[in-house]
């Protein structure tokens, strides 16, 4: 009766890594050589993925960017601090970020904005607002989506690199 007792002896392993998790059951034999052997083969790719991933979180874009962004009870604003002048391309993409940060803080329900709201809210001249925004689509800094009051634009992971990299340049 012991040995059949012990054969149906069962364990469940969640390995987690960072927001991966695997799940182990069977055998205790079994679970401990499986842990083993993923954490032998997988461990170093989840560890090179995380290397080669780029992610801001909230707290990430907001430090990033303090000494640029302000969350106003008006809605969010470019208000530089740093006395360095910024490109129209800078503020346009500035913007986008303030309205992402208010995105993911559930205060929009949108992280896009309207060629109109951007030039609203930066005070940059129409013509301007609307070549900086296609030049920053083309170098894929921008996504143009298409929203029920007309075209749309929302910051890219890769305009977020882009815009830390060059205002880290002016410093």
């Amino acid at each position: 009766m012991e040995s059949t007792e012990e054969e149906r002896l069962e364990v469940t392993v969640i390995v987690t890594i960072k927001d991966t998790s695997v799940e182990f059951r069977g055998t205790p034999e079994a679970v401990l050589d499986s842990v083993h052997r993923f954490l032998a083969r997988e461990v170093p790719n989840l560890d090179l993925a995380y290397r080669i991933s780029l992610n801001y979180s909230l707290p990430q874009l907001m430090d990033m960017f303090a000494s640029y962004i302000r969350l106003t009870p008006e809605g969010p604003r470019v208000i530089n601090d740093t006395g360095k002048r910024l490109s129209d391309k800078e503020v346009i993409a500035l913007q986008l970020v303030a309205y992402k940060i208010m995105f993911e803080l559930r205060r929009f329900n949108t992280p896009s904005m309207t060629a109109q709201e951007i030039q609203s809210v930066t005070g940059l001249k129409p013509k301007s607002v609307s070549s900086r925004l296609s030049e920053l689509v083309k170098a894929g800094y921008v996504e143009k989506e298409a929203g029920e009051q007309g075209a749309r634009y929302r910051i890219t992971t890769q305009g977020i690199q882009w815009l830390s990299n060059t205002l880290t340049s002016k410093r």
